[in-house]
């Protein structure tokens, strides 16, 4: 993957704030997890027969 898909300022915040620090790696990782999940959920919401990927698309397994 070429593009990264999460804006790297706010997420080292957000982890800054949480008491930790952003290894060079982490947001390649964080973008490699937000495109497979737009993919996943293109695939069902083209599978249900819409052009629209909505919430329920979404599935996030690790939470």
């Amino acid at each position: 993957m070429a593009e990264v898909l999460v804006v790297s300022s706010k997420v080292k915040k957000f982890i800054k704030e949480c008491g930790c620090n952003t290894s060079g790696e982490t947001i390649q990782v964080l973008s490699a997890a937000i495109e497979k999940l737009c993919k996943r959920g293109a695939e069902a919401a083209q599978s249900d027969g819409r052009k629209t990927v909505m919430a329920r698309d979404i599935i996030i397994d690790h939470l």
